[in-house]
């Protein structure tokens, strides 16, 4: 016997709702731009003789905090690229504002790094060349 047809419906919005970030139509797809900023932080990092990391944290259509790699320049173990561009981005907008951005990073955040952008409220992460998107961060 057929569903009927609400049921159906109810059926498609359920599996779309269960489907993976990049599936999802509420999500934008990763950019380009957001990674290449990252990757920016990451050449940072470098000239100034620390970790090839960077991050970058995207709030709509803008970036609202950056970080390289500060772990070696400033001898602290929490100065990863991912948490210095939380920071950033709560030093120059404010900790609500972060609700809802994605944070690109150059590579997969560390479980320490995750769980701060989960803290902050970051809807998504994105690391890589290849835009992986690693959804929402988690505690």
């Amino acid at each position: 016997m057929p569903l009927p047809h609400l049921h159906r419906r109810r059926l498609l919005v359920l599996s779309a709702s269960l489907a993976a970030p990049w599936f999802r139509t509420d999500a934008a797809p990763p950019q380009r731009r957001w990674y290449e900023a990252a990757e920016a932080m990451r050449r940072l990092a470098l000239s100034q003789g620390d970790q090839p990391y960077g991050a970058v944290v995207v709030q709509g259509d803008r970036i609202v905090g950056q970080g390289p790699s500060r772990v070696l320049q400033r001898q602290d173990l929490d100065a990863h690229a991912e948490r210095e561009a939380i920071r950033d981005a709560r030093e120059r907008v404010g900790p609500d504002v972060l609700r809802g951005a994605v944070l690109y990073s150059t590579s997969r955040p560390c479980a320490l790094c995750e769980a701060a952008a989960a803290q902050a409220g970051l809807a998504r992460m994105i690391h890589g060349a290849d835009l992986t998107d690693a959804g929402a961060p988690a505690r």
